[in-house]
């Protein structure tokens, strides 16, 4: 069971129904109701303990509840605060099926130039305002815009047209691909066929284009000005204290909410989460933030292990990259001697723990499309010491001698997962006789040397998940006008022309393949492990959202968006000592 401990309680505020603006129902709210009026689950608790906390990080620079605004630097950005105050276009099943969100449905035009979504009628905004598809125009204009630096604008690069020459200064905002044709229909054009374009709107619930035009983008941080047309709508908001959501009276999107509120407080996210848990102040606390020692915990309770549900999250990998414009990197054996000395095996049975780990030898991750999964890429980049030294001897460094010592640097990591790379240096380290230091950075400043051209990160480490469900996603990362300094003529033709193709899946999945095994042999990075994901749900968490996947696998997956709709407290809480009281 829970270890006992004094809890931290919070100071919760009345709720104010926005009666104004609500719907008819809500003011039918009965004694075990949610806002809507809908009677909760049986086996619900009250609805005024329908309440779910999970704890920010007190490190981070963050600036925006909304990735319109921003992706790296969300409020509460590991968990899943941020984006509440609006419905993207499509969303994902637990089976990572595209669904519909704000969209009922989407086509592509017969010469596959163009996507039409057309919106779910009579959706609508907090204030009254309806939301049409030139809410999303003006989200997707606010992002193009250079002067809004937007930190992922390379999403759409070389997709929807114009957005590279908007980017670039060259047209304005207003000339992107994309338009409004009536309240409830949105055309994206596109710079040839992209098969994969719907796949690539699941982020970016839009910002209002009247109160983003009126007030700008930090609207959505006051809750004088916020409005929402999503499941949720801002009550309070004081930075790297507190945030709290309430459920949005006026939704009637696809996933209306049983929680009541949502709240987000801060802490030390990375070393204090488990114990925040514990304490029963926090109602998640996903894998990134359990230490090893933690799940030696876990396991051994009950109820903890019976509550921590692993998934496949976003096909994530870890991995180590260079400059290879500039040397010692721009030498492939140098590259190559640096990938046949990592001892990925050990570390992953030492370090990482093969229950949360596969040791990688390629990008992509098991499981992912056109992933390698027969293994014909492990001989490339596998573990062999004296074959690195060679190597290493070729490149006109024997036994390491004169080889320029080398910094390691990581993006903002946690103490345990900075201990992955710290093995993985010492392995390079020890087989091949070079200095390597880690140089553990502070996020924000970790990115901006990575896309800084000329690059200021010679030699990194970093992960990397999908954004959407296809390889042009994961293997566009590494094309020459992605986000690493490397470049393969071959590998961006391949890439380009498999982003393209419509009409022949298995050729297009083979050329994403062909494109991987470059990658590898290049050593373009050099691939550790490819992560097992979890997350650890307090025993009173229960909704639909845990029904098994295809495979039998119960968890929130990373993308199911419609879950926030089905989550509520259960009336087992009372059988626990948690902020509820």
């Amino acid at each position: 069971m829970y270890r006992k401990m004094s809890v931290i309680l919070l100071c919760l505020s009345a709720v104010l129904m926005l009666a104004a603006v609500a719907l008819p129902i809500a003011g039918a709210q009965g004694a075990n109701q949610d806002i809507y009026g809908r009677d909760l689950p049986a086996d619900a608790a009250p609805y005024d303990q329908q309440i779910f906390t999970e704890l920010c990080d007190s490190t981070r620079t963050e600036i925006t509840l909304s990735s319109v605004v921003s992706v790296y630097q969300r409020i509460c950005g590991d968990t899943n605060i941020f984006d509440q105050f609006g419905d993207a276009l499509v969303v994902l099943d637990e089976n990572l099926n595209l669904i519909p969100g704000a969209a009922e449905s989407w086509e592509a035009s017969e010469d596959g130039l163009s996507w039409t979504f057309k919106l779910r009628p009579g959706q609508v905004w907090s204030d009254g305002t309806p939301l049409t598809a030139a809410d999303y125009v003006a989200s997707y204009r606010f992002m193009v815009d250079p002067a809004n630096a937007y930190d992922f604008v390379w999403m759409w690069q070389g997709t929807i047209l114009n957005w590279s020459e908007a980017v670039a200064g060259e047209v304005t905002p207003e000339e992107i691909g994309l338009e409004a044709v009536d309240d409830l229909t949105l055309v994206v054009y596109t710079n040839g066929p992209r098969p994969y374009l719907p796949g690539t709107v699941y982020f970016w619930p839009p910002l209002q284009a009247k109160a983003l035009a009126e007030h700008g983008p930090d609207y959505v941080l006051d809750p004088a000005t916020s409005v929402s047309s999503g499941p949720f709508i801002l009550k309070e908001f004081t930075a790297g204290t507190r945030v709290v959501m309430e459920a949005n009276p006026t939704y009637n999107g696809y996933r209306k909410p049983f929680l009541k509120e949502m709240h987000g407080i801060y802490g030390d996210q990375l070393n204090g989460s488990f114990l925040a848990f514990q304490n029963g102040e926090i109602d998640r606390v996903n894998y990134t933030h359990i230490s090893p020692a933690d799940f030696e915990v876990i396991a051994a309770d009950p109820i903890l292990s019976a509550n921590y549900r692993p998934n496949f999250g976003d096909f994530r990998t870890d991995y180590l990259f260079f400059d290879t414009y500039t040397a010692p990197f721009d030498n492939l054996q140098v590259r190559q001697a640096f990938a046949k000395a990592l001892d990925r095996e050990a570390i992953v049975e030492n370090i990482i723990g093969s229950q949360f780990g596969i040791a990688a030898y390629s990008f992509l991750a098991p499981g992912f499309p056109a992933s390698d999964a027969e293994g014909a890429l492990k001989p490339i980049q596998n573990y062999d010491c004296e074959a690195a030294k060679a190597l290493l001897a070729e490149a006109g460094y024997p036994n390491g001698e004169g080889f320029p010592a080398q910094e390691l640097k990581l993006r903002g990591e946690s103490e345990s997962r900075a201990q992955w790379f710290i093995a993985s240096a010492a392995s390079i380290s020890q087989c091949l006789n070079v200095e390597i230091t880690v140089n553990n950075m502070e996020f924000s400043a970790f990115m901006e040397g990575l896309l800084a051209r000329p690059t200021t990160v010679t030699f990194g480490a970093v992960s990397y998940g999908m954004d959407y469900l296809d390889p042009s996603n994961m293997l566009g990362v590494w094309v020459s006008t992605g986000r690493h300094s490397w470049r393969s003529p071959e590998y961006d033709q391949l890439v380009n022309d498999a982003n393209v193709l419509v009409g022949d899946p298995d050729t297009r999945t083979q050329m994403y393949k062909d494109a991987e095994k470059i990658l590898v042999e290049d050593v373009g990075g050099i691939f550790l492990v490819h992560r097992i994901q979890g997350d650890l749900w307090q025993p009173f968490v229960a909704g639909e959202c845990f029904r098994p996947d295809r495979q039998g696998v119960g968890a929130y997956h990373w993308g199911n968006d419609w879950c926030w709709g089905s989550f509520y407290i259960t009336s087992e809480v009372s059988n626990f000592d948690t902020y509820r009281g």
